[in-house]
């Protein structure tokens, strides 16, 4: 069993930056594929990023290409999601996810992103 606590969300103003922390128990956090995921009202949630266990190239939803950063520090057992420029379009409760195989995967409760234009 993995739990998985999200922090770091609140509200900023447009072109304002944000990093959210995913602090995860366990001790084999390197084992875990992990993702930042979002859900603005009423539409579906969606990947934004995502990193696999030891790192490598991460990928990014294309509308946060080149806005935000997605890392991971496997000794913290924490993932990260810098988001730079930050738009409007962006406000939605953002999750972290972990992901090993197909059939295990735990979220997080979701923070929430609030971005004013």
């Amino acid at each position: 069993q993995v739990q998985l606590v999200e922090s770091g969300g609140g509200l900023v103003q447009a072109g304002g930056s944000l990093r959210l922390s995913c602090a995860a128990s366990g001790r084999t956090f390197s084992s875990y594929a992990m993702g930042w995921y979002r859900q603005a009202p009423g539409k579906e949630r969606e990947l934004v990023a995502s990193i696999a266990g030891t790192g490598g190239t991460p990928n990014y939803v294309d509308s946060v290409k080149d806005r935000f950063s997605i890392s991971r520090d496997n000794d913290k057992n924490t993932v990260y999601l810098q988001m730079n420029s930050l738009k409007p379009e962006d406000t939605a409760v953002y999750y972290c996810n972990a992901r090993r195989g197909v059939a295990t995967n735990y979220w997080g409760q979701g923070t929430q992103v609030n971005v004013s234009s």
